[in-house]
């Protein structure tokens, strides 16, 4: 496993201006500043070999404090031995003339801490660089003070400065996953952002800190950080703990404060401290100051600052610093809607008690941002006897979305017994059902529980509700038809329904059962509009956040044929769900979603990425229901990407947790795909039959079209041709026509069809189905004896290949390497692309006219094309690999490429390689 200091990720953008600035004689001196931690050193070092690689000489120099005293403390080991320097003039004449090089080529000399150098070196190397003799790589800490010498040496145009950001959460997930060597999960790499905020330095103690308490692993697919607050190594507190003690005893009880209870009104920590001892805190960069609508509020600049601090804090200062802030905010009102949650909260942490009405306030303004784990603790510390039926439902919704199904199925037993009203009788059911059901794989139990509930409640009202909830739950179970008939009368505005929460159960599930039975198109506009009505009440109502309705939207617009939308969706959500501290229930439905999104798209290994992301979530917070088709579906993209080993142990996890369910049929992919990655197709033909064959008996038209769409990829189609035609009859969705006319199509035999099939797949977003048609289809020209046909078909298969991430599949086989182009015959390929005239084009090139059309015949006879818009077609699609064709310009009688509009970097690149720029 590589250490941090050995992958260098996120800084191409500072290391291509360094390169830049090498070929640049103007250019004396590349300095990099930025906070202490944020990776300056690794990149000055990257500099300094990317200068070493040009056939620059290299040195290093270091600067310290205590070398700062010393006249040539930095450097002295540059100055050649016998240099008299007591003569400035003389002695840096000896110095410059003895460290030039032949070549003119100046030396590239590294110092880390530019800022601590003493003033004599900091003169000598302002002299050397003026003289060309000297390149000065250096790095100074944003806010370090900076003697005049020092500012001289750095200032002017010729000196080029870079501020160097903190890395973005994108390129923590780019370096976790070069350290780790396997993908991060989601949840572990917020986690770990949120903690480190990009600062590279605190990232790596974070990290070796959880690896060394075995508090980061991986299953083999993925790497999980187990849950609990983030700590890092000993080396990292003292690192934070000595940059806290520079605030000063005066300012200290401000950070404390903040530690715990931030944020702060501004004044709030000038009642703390003196208004110049919190300024003195922003300037040193230990709290950040804004503006919260009309409140100028302070926080500490980092989150690792307040883990320090408490952990440092004794428990009777912690406890006095709680209630005196407590105290401050009842004092003046509690005038905002978190104050009654922060009061409670405070003065529970300080004494482990706190008023019952005012933690069951503050527990259900957590509900309702959906911290439940605040919710639990403040529910959990109620005492018995002022627990109600209303504080037990939050207990129990907040276990549920906890991951703790039996305690939650505990508590909402007892609510029910004490429930009073039929109202409060119908909303613990509801949750208990929910809880059962999806919690706690008891799909009989929770059925069971409706059907108690409805022998109790009076009302038709109440009894439709739960009419509603078993509908739900029928469609989950497979059982499609019967609960679409069970919702066939609902509203389809939720402000007509006398519960709002048996509404958003059924809407959660209705855009399934209509999808299952082929009606996609209803599914989406269902699905949508049950989102849109959760915004409207998602502060309103005791129900999971307005996000879960998005897991619908995602699944019904996969199946429908929209893939780009379904992705779009998946990733929206699971980005609202993640700024929401702790829901991971809707976030492992959501992850399952993408990765079935991704594995209809053919894109098989991010499909595996986000099936091990659910499959991760579901084993950390024992949500069971998911684990099979997960485990399934991650089994099926590691055998179609060739890794046989993964995709027998997720079939082999996978048989623990089989469920009949609306995934039932979804649960044989992974051992299908197995069979065929090992070459028994036959035996992956008839594991998907029998799959079918359960979908068909359940009347669940898009499951049963999609396995019958996998069976004639892997050499069924005659079989199955006919009942696919039959179901693309009762279905709308673009998936299940496309799979029809792609069976057709094979069992015919018909080049012109399946390149049709590859079309409306590709537009689809399906690439690899559309990849195997176009490939088919080579093969049926082949057969036929139509080469150059077969060539173009093959050219198009191979393009959209390109984008499956190295999927294996049995059509794909017949892909024959198509023959490659030279550069010479490629370069006049790109530019007769753009509509260049051969004569243009061989003036270019100093060609003649003739060897140029011979080039265009060779690429038309390789591509099998016949003109230039043909030509043209093929080349765009192997642009992401080959490059945009080039557009000619006259410059001085000559046509040249255009270079203007590149991203700056490149022209820079190319100038310094040598070549005329």
């Amino acid at each position: 496993m590589p250490g941090f200091a050995d992958v260098f990720v996120g800084r191409d953008e500072q290391l291509g201006l360094f390169t830049q600035g090498l070929a640049d004689q103007r250019c004396q001196g590349f300095v990099v500043s930025g906070s202490a931690g944020v990776g300056k050193s690794r990149l000055v070092e990257e500099c300094l070999t990317r200068a070493a690689g040009m056939g620059f000489r290299v040195a290093r120099a270091t600067a310290t404090a205590a070398g700062g005293s010393v006249p040539l403390g930095a450097i002295a080991h540059l100055v050649p031995a016998g240099v008299d320097l007591s003569d400035p003039v003389t002695g840096f004449a000896t110095v410059a003339r003895r460290l030039a090089c032949g070549d003119g080529r100046a030396l590239v000399l590294l110092i880390d801490d530019v800022h601590l150098l003493d003033a004599v070196s900091a003169v000598l190397l302002r002299q050397l660089m003026d003289a060309g003799v000297v390149r000065l790589l250096g790095t100074i800490c944003s806010g370090a003070p900076v003697g005049d010498a020092v500012e001289a040496l750095c200032r002017g145009d010729a000196v080029w400065r870079v501020d160097l950001a903190e890395l973005d959460r994108g390129e923590v997930e780019e370096l976790l996953q070069a350290v780790l060597g396997g993908p991060v999960a989601q949840r572990t790499l917020r986690e770990l952002y949120a903690a480190c905020r990009g600062n590279v330095l605190y990232l790596r103690e974070l990290v070796t800190g959880a690896l060394d308490r075995g508090a980061l692993v991986s299953d083999g697919e993925i790497w999980e950080l187990a849950t609990g607050p983030v700590r890092g190594t000993t080396r990292l507190v003292e690192l934070i703990s000595a940059r806290l003690a520079a605030a000063g005893a005066e300012a200290r009880p401000v950070l404390e404060l903040l530690a715990l209870c931030e944020p702060l009104s501004l004044t709030e920590a000038e009642q703390v401290a003196s208004p110049e001892a919190v300024t003195g805190l922003e300037y040193a960069g230990l709290v950040r100051v804004g503006q919260d609508g009309r409140r100028t509020s302070v926080a500490l600049a980092h989150p690792l600052y307040g883990e320090v601090l408490r952990a440092g804090l004794p428990v009777t200062r912690r406890r006095a610093l709680l209630l005196r802030q407590a105290a401050r905010v009842e004092e003046v009102g509690m005038r905002r809607r978190a104050d009654a949650l922060n009061v409670a909260s405070w003065r529970f942490t300080a004494t482990g008690t706190a008023d019952p009405a005012a933690l069951a306030e503050a527990a259900a303004l957590a509900r309702y941002s959906h911290d439940y784990g605040q919710a639990r603790t403040l529910l959990q510390a109620l005492p018995e006897e002022h627990h109600t039926t209303a504080t037990r439902l939050m207990l129990g919704e907040a276990l549920f979305e906890l991951g703790e199904p039996q305690q939650a199925e505990t508590v909402l037993a007892a609510a029910v017994a004490g429930a009073e009203s039929e109202q409060d009788r119908l909303a613990v059911t509801l949750a208990r059902t929910f809880n059962l059901f999806w919690g706690a794989a008891e799909a009989d139990e929770a059925l069971a529980v409706n059907d108690a509930a409805r022998t109790l409640v009076t009302s038709a009202d109440a009894r439709r509700m739960l009419q509603y909830c078993e509908g739900s739950m029928r469609i989950a179970s497979g059982e499609a038809v019967r609960g679409l008939a069970l919702l066939e009368d609902m509203e389809e505005d939720i402000r007509l329904a006398p519960n709002p929460v048996a509404w958003l159960t059924g809407a959660l599930m209705k855009p399934l059962g209509l999808e299952l039975v082929g009606r996609t198109g209803d599914a989406v506009d269902w699905a949508e509009r049950a989102y849109a009505a959760h915004l409207t009440v998602g502060h309103h109502t005791l129900y999971p956040h307005p996000a879960v309705q998005l897991i619908s939207v995602n699944h019904a617009l996969s199946s429908h044929g929209r893939l780009a939308e379904a992705r779009e969706v998946g990733l929206r959500g699971y980005a609202e769900l993640a700024r929401v501290t702790s829901t991971p229930v809707p976030q492992i439905w959501l992850a399952f979603g993408l990765g079935r999104t991704e594995w209809l798209a053919g894109h098989p290994a991010s499909a595996r990425r986000w099936y091990a992301e659910a499959a991760a979530l579901a084993r950390a917070y024992h949500h069971i229901r998911p684990l099979g088709p997960a485990l399934s579906g991650l089994a099926a993209c590691a055998a179609v990407l060739g890794d046989l080993e993964a995709a027998e142990l997720a079939c082999a996890e996978a048989r623990n947790y089989l469920w009949p369910d609306v995934f039932a049929a979804e649960e044989y992919l992974g051992r299908a795909w197995l069979y065929a990655a090992r070459g028994h197709l036959a035996q992956a033909r008839t594991v998907l039959t029998d799959a079918a064959r359960c979908a068909r008996t359940a009347g669940l038209v898009t499951p049963e079209a999609q396995l019958l769409t996998d069976i004639a990829r892997l050499g069924g189609a005659k079989k199955v041709s006919g009942r696919l035609a039959e179901l693309a009859r009762r279905s709308d969705g673009t998936l299940t026509g496309a799979g029809a006319r792609l069976a057709a199509a094979l069992a015919a035999d018909a080049p012109d069809q399946l390149l049709a099939v590859a079309t409306a797949f590709e537009q689809a977003g399906a690439d690899l189905l559309a990849a195997e048609a176009a490939s088919a289809a080579a093969a049926a020209w082949q057969r036929a004896g139509h080469g150059r046909r077969a060539t173009a078909a093959t050219s198009l298969a191979t393009a959209i290949a390109g984008r499956c991430e190295d999927a294996r599949t049995a059509l794909l086989t017949t892909i024959a390497p198509t023959a490659r182009l030279t550069d010479r015959e490629r370069e006049v390929a790109l530019l007769a692309a753009t509509g260049t005239r051969s004569k243009d084009i061989a003036g270019a090139l100093h060609l003649s006219v003739r060897t140029v059309n011979n080039h265009l015949q060779h690429a038309y006879a390789k591509l099998g094309v016949t003109t230039r818009r043909e030509l043209a077609a093929v080349l765009e699609r192997s642009e992401p690999q080959h490059g945009p064709a080039p557009r000619l310009v006259r410059h001085g009688g000559d046509l040249l490429p255009d270079l203007r509009g590149e991203r700056p970097g490149a022209r820079a690149q190319f100038t310094a390689s040598g070549s005329p720029g």
